[in-house]
């Protein structure tokens, strides 16, 4: 995700790519991955210390990451194109 090494320092980039990437199925709750992740990256100002918050929200309640994040209604892929700059 080439979003996630733009915001974030190198050498943190890589710890939240592989928390992404390691994330349990139960912290999806069915939704799409990428839904789930991009709310656990979009809010964070680059810093690993508010990530790792919002992966810890995202295993109490997924539902509650995708609404702070912005991405909790049916118009989530619109917003999060809007975040990335460029349609996927």
């Amino acid at each position: 995700m080439r979003w996630v090494e733009s915001e974030f320092p190198t050498g943190s980039s890589e710890k939240v790519l592989e928390e992404l990437r390691d994330l349990p199925d139960g912290v999806f709750g069915g939704q799409v991955p990428e839904r789930i992740q991009a709310s656990l990256v979009i809010r964070t100002g680059g810093d690993w210390h508010v990530f790792q918050q919002w992966v810890q929200l995202a295993h109490s309640d997924w539902r509650d990451a995708l609404v702070g994040a912005g991405l909790g209604d049916e118009d989530w892929r619109i917003r999060l194109d809007a975040v990335l700059g460029t349609p996927r």
